[in-house]
């Protein structure tokens, strides 16, 4: 299709196609959206247009607001579906979330009254990953020994979340 006949056609079409589209979707801006796809994919395939071209390009428009409606459809049941599968997870309740914080603040005050190697030891494993042999290494100690610093450090935060449970 030579690009000067579709541009008469777009400017001579556009706005009826517009408004049988927000019709059957109720969304001008969309209908807008679409009618200007309907054009796009027009002129990227040079279709040549026989007959009534205003038919064929109502044709276009209902096809077009048709096939945005079932999409919409099926977003909405997949949204659906994921909200019955996610019903079960939802966000902790307020009191959920204040016994949270005060293990938390509990555990946080038992590891402040470890001995400083052995708090020190705790936060190398846990907070950044190190291994045993690498803290052995770091403190010239066993792994045994580091061992024996963490048994203490998880017994002492393990005492610190039962009080309050």
């Amino acid at each position: 299709m030579q690009s000067e006949h579709l541009l008469q056609l777009y400017v001579s079409e556009r706005e009826r196609m517009e408004r049988q589209i927000a019709r059957r979707i109720g969304c001008a801006s969309l209908a807008r959206d679409i009618v200007h796809d309907i054009f796009l994919r027009l002129w990227e395939r040079a279709t040549r247009l026989n007959g009534e071209p205003a038919a064929y390009l109502s044709r276009c428009a209902r096809n077009a607001a048709v096939d945005h409606l079932r999409a919409e459809q099926a977003r909405a049941r997949l949204l659906a579906e994921a909200a019955r599968r996610d019903e079960g997870l939802h966000a902790p309740s307020a009191e959920d979330a204040m016994g949270a914080r005060d293990a938390l603040q509990r555990i946080d005050l038992a590891l402040l009254a470890l001995p400083e190697k052995t708090r020190h030891i705790f936060l190398l494993n846990r907070v950044h990953g190190r291994s045993f042999s690498e803290i052995a290494g770091a403190f010239g100690m066993s792994e045994r020994a580091v061992a024996k610093h963490m048994a203490k450090a998880v017994a002492a935060c393990a005492a610190a979340a039962e009080v309050g449970a």
